[in-house]
């Protein structure tokens, strides 16, 4: 049944295909010392990854999920810019690609299957670092947190995939570590897997009931069967 409706997986990248917390968080605490502000540890900064840069230097320099809004909006786009030039002089290095991406990612691609990447993350990063796994040539189509001008948990950007790719988003799967996958999912129309491993603010994924929930990238392969 599912083989017979499904010809298209969107998937999240930062928490879904690649853990860039250690990346993400060098940055943000490289801003943040040029501040003179307190900097945290990854463990931290990992509950703060998922909507963006912007709302990533906004929660750093708040230093809580929450943001208190004391910076104005034109300093807040000077310390995003400064988190920027710090995250591109890093260059992913310590980016990793979870167990079993790159394997799923090719059975899906071989058994004819179309691949499309929806992320937040500016588009600028995307594709280095598919690049960097050898990753990029099998994605038809990526789309960025600054594509489009609204983000997931919008339905925006899933919608103008599908449109792009010519499908219907009832022949398309949403992959996602964050309740912003599932929920931009839900408003688009589109099946969704919610995976355990991810950033999900500390939360339980399946509190926000994506159609399946994997421990495991691989997992997604049990629905061919």
């Amino acid at each position: 049944m599912f083989m017979q409706d499904i010809n298209t997986f969107l998937f999240d990248l930062d928490g879904t295909l690649v853990d860039s917390v250690p990346d993400l968080a060098k940055a943000l605490n490289l801003m943040l010392s040029d501040y003179n502000l307190p900097t945290y540890e990854e463990a931290k900064v990992r509950h703060w990854v998922g909507n963006g840069a912007r709302v990533l230097v906004e929660r750093g320099l708040s230093g809580n999920i929450k943001i208190n809004h004391a910076f104005s909006q034109e300093e807040v786009d000077i310390a995003l810019d400064k988190f920027l030039i710090c995250y591109r002089t890093l260059e992913t290095k310590s980016t990793v690609l979870y167990d079993g991406v790159a394997a799923t990612l090719k059975t899906l691609k071989a058994h004819g299957f179309t691949l499309a990447l929806v992320t937040n993350k500016p588009s600028e990063f995307i594709e280095p670092i598919l690049t960097s796994f050898s990753l990029l040539p099998l994605f038809s189509i990526t789309i960025g947190g600054d594509t489009l001008l609204e983000k997931k948990p919008s339905p925006l950007p899933l919608m103008h995939a599908c449109e792009k790719l010519g499908v219907l988003p009832s022949e398309c799967v949403m992959v996602g570590d964050s309740k912003n996958d599932i929920l931009a999912a839900k408003a688009a129309n589109i099946k969704s897997i919610g995976l355990t491993y991810g950033y999900n603010y500390g939360e339980s994924i399946a509190t926000y009931q994506p159609d399946w929930v994997f421990d495991s990238f691989s997992d997604i392969l049990s629905l061919r069967a």
